[in-house]
């Protein structure tokens, strides 16, 4: 396979720590190591106004000034700008834009941009019908150019067979979608690291793990509701966000101070000797916000049984066979996410059901099955390319 020149359009890249982040960053080293050249466009944190360009594990990372993110949405009006400067200074062979992220609209009123073949990376809906009065008026603006993007791409990428059935926006060009699930690698210890792993609250109970950013969407609230139904489970909770207050208060309400902690955000070093403390892991999101869920292939890779909502329409429940590599539960049902907790009291069942979600990792969700898949797409879309 020959050697390509792949330019990433996202809404951040490392240090930050998000999914779509991670996986970025997981994939465009993976190429790189490939023999491609790669780079990525993505914002500076949040009021941080001056354009960057840095080098970070082989991979030309430009980053343009943002004023803000309203709604989870970097604002940026260089980013046009930015984009015009990277594609005349990388001279991509393709551009593989991640969805959602309205900077990316740029690529349309770009000659230079649309010159060349895209593909769409589908890691979430906007959702319409969301709860957030806001989001659903900005979506009527965003969905046009969403949709021009979606006609205008050489290949669109889903995550899963599940969210692709239940996309709306991306109903009309099923003929040109392609189910590619994330991946991620080997986990690489930091032996100096695992010293600073956090410290579960005492006790003999279960220690359960639960890993994300601390929204009304992850369901962390359901999860403390089903702690309190659990008086011998122990919770490290990993992450920070804007419910953090909320749920240290609820937590004390529900007088669980003794038996949650709030561990904050953790460097790569600790989150992998927490994983590997732990004795089961919790996903308890409670929408389709939770498109596929990264989190799960972690736990997975660590060996960890799994439980988690049964979200219709998400990739999670793929990720996670239910009954086999964990165990799934009503989202936002406090009382049966803590009954299948309970039934990990069985240790035998725990191991089984780690073991299988282990082998389950390195058979569908390692990171080399993942970018393989994107780097032969690649080649099929650059070989049936007709913008030049």
């Amino acid at each position: 396979m020959s050697a390509m020149r792949i330019l990433h359009l996202g809404k951040y890249y490392a240090p930050e720590r998000g999914g779509i982040e991670r996986y970025t960053e997981a994939l465009a080293e993976a190429c790189v190591r490939s023999g491609d050249a790669v780079a990525a466009l993505v914002h500076q944190r949040p009021g941080r106004w001056r354009g960057t360009v840095e080098h970070l594990g082989g991979v030309e990372v430009r980053r343009a000034g943002c004023l803000a993110a309203p709604l989870y949405t970097p604002l940026s009006p260089t980013f046009p700008l930015a984009l015009g400067g990277a594609l005349d200074a990388f001279q991509p062979d393709i551009l593989h834009l991640h969805f959602p992220n309205p900077s990316c609209f740029a690529a349309l009123a770009s000659p230079a941009a649309r010159h060349r073949p895209w593909i769409v990376h589908w890691h979430a809906d906007v959702p319409p019908d969301g709860p957030d009065w806001r989001l659903r008026a900005a979506y009527r603006l965003y969905r046009p150019f969403e949709q021009a993007v979606l006609r205008r791409a050489g290949a669109i990428v889903a995550t899963s067979t599940a969210y692709l059935d239940a996309s709306v926006a991306l109903r009309p060009w099923r003929a040109k979608v392609e189910v590619i699930p994330l991946g991620i690698g080997p986990a690489a210890l930091d032996a100096a690291a695992t010293d600073a792993a956090p410290r579960w609250p005492p006790g003999t109970g279960l220690r359960l793990l639960a890993v994300g950013r601390l929204s009304h969407y992850k369901g962390f609230g359901v999860l403390l509701q089903a702690l309190a139904q659990l008086p011998h489970a122990r919770l490290l909770l990993v992450g920070s966000g804007e419910c953090e207050a909320a749920l240290h208060a609820q937590a004390a309400e529900l007088g669980l101070g003794h038996r949650v902690e709030f561990a904050g955000s953790l460097d790569d070093g600790a989150l992998h000797a927490a994983y590997a403390a732990a004795d089961a892991f919790v996903l308890p999101s409670l929408d389709r916000s939770e498109a596929f869920g990264m989190v799960l292939l972690e736990a997975m890779r660590a060996g960890l049984p799994i439980v988690a909502s049964r979200i219709p329409g998400s990739g999670v429940g793929e990720v996670v066979a239910d009954g086999g590599s964990g165990l799934l539960a009503p989202p936002g049902d406090a009382a049966a996410l803590a009954s299948r907790i309970g039934e990990l009291d069985d240790p035998q069942l725990r191991a089984g059901l780690g073991q299988v979600g282990f082998a389950r990792w390195q058979a569908n969700y390692t990171l080399e099955r993942s970018a393989a898949a994107f780097r032969t797409l690649y080649q099929r879309v650059l070989a049936s390319d007709t913008t030049a």
